[in-house]
């Protein structure tokens, strides 16, 4: 490669400076070399900032540990390089404020309950409008995890475990009351018709019953030892 020319890759650029001045943004690709230039080259591929769990108080006084992720990308390269010394760290604690806003506003089953409904836009929101300062584009804040206390768990785990134990138990009764109005409706049946009660009693007979006829619409069962 020739001394007076070189290369900036692809989703990068650069910004050329001169005794302190910025001259110019260079786009990726084949550029000719100028005489006292600094260059500050810059990615501009997407990248992800992991936000640690923060300890989050509900509105209900429950703390809550919540994780997220920053999906970002230089927006502004000028800014970028220029008005903050770590935009990087910048993004972070918006993220951690806009996390901590967003989430105070819940209950803690609201935060564990909801789940993708957590009110994402707003903490992206929140974040993209302090990062646009620092030169970054915000895609989006991804709310990973949402760690609850163990007694919370715990009560949770019952309260489920109760629900579906009175579910059953509903569902038995119901089974049962349904049982219970069959055969209501079929004694009353046999009672209005008593050649089907004799029809019924001697259907139900086991092998080697002997049937006894008596007065008449009266039948005895006897079974043979």
């Amino acid at each position: 490669m020739s001394l007076m020319h070189f290369t900036i890759q692809p989703r990068h650029c650069a910004l050329r400076y001169r005794q302190g001045v910025l001259e110019q943004v260079l786009p990726a690709g084949r550029h000719r070399r100028v005489r006292a230039q600094r260059l500050v080259v810059l990615d501009l591929r997407e990248r992800l900032i992991q936000v640690a769990p923060q300890e989050v108080l509900a509105s209900d006084g429950v703390s809550v540990r919540v994780s997220a992720v920053v999906r970002w990308a230089v927006g502004d390269p000028v800014a970028f390089a220029e008005v903050a010394e770590d935009p990087a760290a910048t993004v972070y604690l918006a993220a951690q404020v806009a996390l901590r806003d967003a989430l105070a506003t819940l209950t803690a089953d609201d935060v564990v309950g909801r789940g993708a409904a957590l009110p994402t836009a707003r903490i992206s929101a929140a974040t993209a409008e302090v990062a646009r300062r620092v030169g970054v584009e915000v895609a989006e804040v991804v709310v990973k995890d949402v760690i609850v206390p163990v007694e919370l768990r715990v009560a949770a785990a019952e309260l489920a475990t109760a629900r579906r134990r009175g579910e059953a138990q509903l569902e038995a009764a119901r089974a049962e009351t349904a049982a219970l109005r069959s055969l209501a409706n079929g004694a009353k049946l046999l009672d209005a018709h008593p050649a089907l009660a004799r029809l019924r009693l001697v259907q139900s007979a086991p092998p080697g019953t002997r049937i006894v006829l008596g007065v008449p619409d009266v039948a005895a069962l006897v079974v043979d030892d």
